[in-house]
């Protein structure tokens, strides 16, 4: 019964700390994802709404078709880096470089406005 205790125990142990790596990965990475975009929600009413798209809009006039075209995808139309990916015949890795490239431009721009 003891070994049976400690194989439970042991992975027991290994669940948890498989679990925690998950948590921190995901912690990482949204802390990663792009801080330009963390004022910029979902709003509950229309009005929010609409000046949330408009800000949007404005930030992203000066960028490329292209660089446009996998912002909208990723963060409004909410579709994962994989499905861009596929969608522009190109690998995951290449959609998450060009994001984080794309969502650097765009914090530097709004650095030198403020």
């Amino acid at each position: 019964m003891d070994r049976a205790q400690t194989v439970y125990e042991r992975y027991r142990n290994e669940l948890c700390r498989i679990g925690w790596r998950v948590q921190y990965r995901a912690k990482k990475a949204g802390r990663l994802e792009s801080p330009l975009f963390d004022n910029i929600q979902a709003g509950t009413t229309f009005t929010q709404a609409s000046e949330n798209k408009i800000m949007i809009e404005q930030l992203t006039e000066g960028l490329p078709a292209f660089e446009k075209s996998i912002l909208y995808n990723l963060y409004l139309e909410g579709y994962s880096e994989a499905e861009v990916a596929k969608q522009f015949n190109m690998s995951q890795q290449a959609v998450s470089k060009w994001k984080k490239k794309i969502i650097h431009q765009l914090s530097q721009t709004t650095k030198l406005q403020d």
